[in-house]
């Protein structure tokens, strides 16, 4: 009994040493882990680290008001390979290899075969799990890599790795470029600024491995998070419109020399702005390019258009009436030892007050409102902040210039202040501000807030739609506003605009034209910014327009010749196509002559819809025609233009012309006027961006 207890102990004794040893065993392990082996380890656990990372969400898209792409995102990929990958043996990799390089070489162009050939061996031989291949390659190419050699065997035998990434294009380049925007990590321009969050998204999350220094493959277990791809909006704008404004401003702007101008074309019940354009000269090159939103954020002394805020303040208040007389003289007047002058230098003599405003005396206007006001000034100052002048419009997008109307005690308000400020000059207005106000004119004085955005969509749904808003339910009484659009007509009918009167339609706005201020410098000498703005048709105004252009170097500075002309294009091309705001019909039984063009379908079938002609021939495919002339009619047979060759634009109107020309990235000279009889590059013609094209006219 005592011989088989001694036996247990001795037993249980070997057991309790064999764990000691163990336990000691393992603990030295540790320490030599941590101590000695440690450094090398952490290292190898931080380089094969796993965590999530972000996955970008599909970016919305952005459309004009009929439905015409603005800006989308184009899919892109970084093709890579696990060039090391174990499921890719010596024989295999070492017999394709050299199939593979050419294939690469082949399909990029951009390095010789025996350069991928090179890259492959060595990136195997470095043990790479994550070789780059090629950065941003089109779905087409990648389509292409999936069937080449040893790729084609796929992601996991073939080692092939897809990264997606997109890229932001606007499909019309430069049509409201500056508008339409961009965001960018800091920066946030136009509409894609504004709406970025919508458009956006949200991102997903997807586990990823870090397989060397700071290189990381996406782990095959799914996202943890699906992306939620960003909402579509849909514009204002009018791509066939805003093509018209940026044409017609840019070849005013080329004729002048003009340093950059603005023009903007806005709805007058909603405030919908349906085209808006800003040009800038490149010093370097002497192309014109939207660079800067000048409509939005340029605040400036506006000149002779503030003539007519001045007027309605003074009407208002019961100063005068629009009738009164004012002694103009010679066209010359002090104030306070300040010297004012009217454009012509003899002066007009004694005239009524509206016929100031019609001619732009700035005798009469400041004359007028130096004697109301001169002992309560800060009571025309309250006046015009009345109208909501004084007041940002509130944009969406982001970098509105700030207004600013001076009130007595301004730190430079000085006794020669009132008398200048009521033409225009110690205020500031951005073109779209001015354009606000004048708009609200014609909307027999509801001031709307500016729109560029209408709907917010998903999938084609209507997610959210934005309502116009108004900023001044009534800038002025009726019988105010009735006399100022009377003036206004009379702006254009017999006053400093009568280059626009036309017998179609009528239109009503007011010129202005005003040197540059330079500081405490003064102003500077052959300096001007010319611009027009008003409405039209005037008897039932459905659109108004602003024209601003800066710093004409070529022929006249005068609002009128130089800003009006732009305003008349646009009007006349808006008029022409938009026939709901024809009041009269044309009558049928009457003989009209017409020249048959080839052009923009739309354009020609309104046209013809106008004059009661009926169109055969007319396919939604084809956005460009060649009319002929028919007994029942009119027959239009389609043009079709492939990207990437130069059109043919003979026999086209210059407008059009240009237009399909600048798509292709051509610059382009127009020498004379009428139909396109030649062009410089042959139809047809492989296109070299930039390259310059001569179009001559002939009538």
């Amino acid at each position: 009994m005592e011989d088989a207890r001694k036996q247990i102990l001795i037993r249980v004794y070997v057991l309790y040493f064999i764990l000691l040893m163990a336990g000691l065993a393992v603990i030295g392990k540790l320490v030599y882990l941590q101590v000695v082996e440690g450094d090398e380890l952490r290292e190898k656990a931080r380089q094969s680290t796993m965590a999530y990372h972000s996955v970008e969400a599909a970016r919305g898209s952005v459309y004009d008001g009929n439905g015409m792409l603005l800006a989308t995102s184009v899919p892109l990929f970084d093709i890579r390979m696990d060039v090391a990958s174990p499921l890719i043996d010596d024989e295999l990799f070492h017999g394709k290899v050299d199939s593979l390089a050419h294939a690469l070489a082949n399909l990029f162009k951009d390095r010789h075969h025996r350069n991928y050939r090179s890259d492959l061996i060595s990136n195997r031989n470095a043990g790479n799990r994550y070789m780059l291949i090629k950065r941003n390659a089109t779905y087409t190419e990648l389509k292409v890599v999936r069937n080449m050699p040893i790729l084609r065997r796929g992601k996991y035998r073939g080692g092939l790795i897809e990264v997606p990434r997109s890229r932001r294009v606007k499909p019309f380049r430069q049509l409201a470029s500056r508008t339409i925007g961009y965001a960018r990590p800091g920066y946030k321009v136009g509409l894609e600024g504004a709406y970025d969050q919508v458009l956006r998204g949200d991102s997903g999350k997807h586990l990823m491995r870090r397989v060397a220094s700071n290189v990381w493959i996406p782990v095959d277990q799914g996202l943890l998070v699906e992306p939620k791809n960003g909402y579509d909006i849909i514009t204002t704008l009018d791509v066939n419109i805003q093509d018209v404004a940026q044409s017609a401003l840019e070849e005013n702007l080329r004729r002048h020399q003009a340093a950059h101008g603005c023009a903007v074309l806005m709805e007058v019940a909603t405030g919908e702005i349906k085209a808006i354009a800003n040009l800038k000269r490149d010093t370097a090159t002497g192309q014109y390019h939207e660079a800067y939103n000048y409509a939005v954020g340029a605040s400036t002394e506006p000149g002779s258009t503030f003539k007519t805020a001045s007027l309605m303040v003074a009407l208002e208040h019961g100063k005068f009436n629009v009738n009164d007389s004012v002694d103009t003289r010679d066209g010359r007047m002090k104030f306070y030892g300040q010297e004012m002058v009217d454009a012509q230098e003899r002066g007009h003599g004694r005239i009524t007050i509206a016929r100031g405003l019609e001619i732009s005396s700035n005798v009469a206007i400041s004359k007028m409102i130096h004697e109301a006001y001169v002992t309560q000034p800060e009571k025309f100052s309250q006046g015009l902040q009345k109208l909501g002048l004084h007041k940002p419009l509130g944009l969406e997008i982001a970098g509105e210039g700030k207004p600013l109307i001076k009130s007595p005690g301004h730190p430079t308000w000085s006794r020669v202040t009132l008398p200048w400020m009521s033409i225009g000059y110690e205020v500031r207005m951005t073109p779209l501000q001015i354009l606000a106000f004048y708009n609200g004119i014609a909307n027999n004085g509801r001031m709307m807030k500016p729109m560029f955005v209408k709907e917010i969509r998903s999938a084609g749904q209507t997610v959210e739609r934005m309502e116009p808003q108004v900023l001044n339910p009534a800038l002025a009484s009726r019988e105010t506003i009735k006399k100022v659009q009377e003036i206004l007509v009379n702006v254009v009918e017999e006053g400093t605009a009568k280059n626009l009167f036309n017998t179609v339609y009528t239109i009503a706005g007011k010129t202005g034209t005003a040197q540059i201020a330079m500081g405490s410098e003064g102003y500077v000498e052959s300096g001007h910014v010319a611009s027009f703005v008003g409405y039209f048709p005037a008897d039932n105004p459905r659109y108004s327009c602003i024209v601003v252009i800066n710093k004409p170097a070529r022929g006249s500075y005068y609002g009128s010749a130089v800003a009006a002309p732009v305003f008349k294009e646009i009007a006349d091309k808006v008029y022409a196509t938009q026939l709901d705001i024809h009041e009269e019909k044309v009558d049928t039984a009457r003989s009209v002559n017409i020249d048959l063009i080839a052009g923009y379908q739309q354009d020609i079938q309104g046209m013809a819809s106008f004059l009661s002609y009926s169109v055969n021939g007319a396919t939604a495919a084809a956005r460009f025609v060649s009319p002929v002339a028919e007994p029942s009619g009119i027959r239009v047979a389609p043009r079709h233009f492939r990207s990437g060759v130069v059109p043919d634009v003979r026999g086209m109107g210059a407008r059009d012309a240009v237009y399909l020309m600048r798509r292709q990235g051509l610059r382009v000279q127009v020498k004379g006027r009428g139909v396109v009889t030649r062009q410089s590059v042959r139809p047809g013609t492989p296109v070299v961006r930039e390259r310059e094209i001569i179009l001559e006219l002939n009538v």
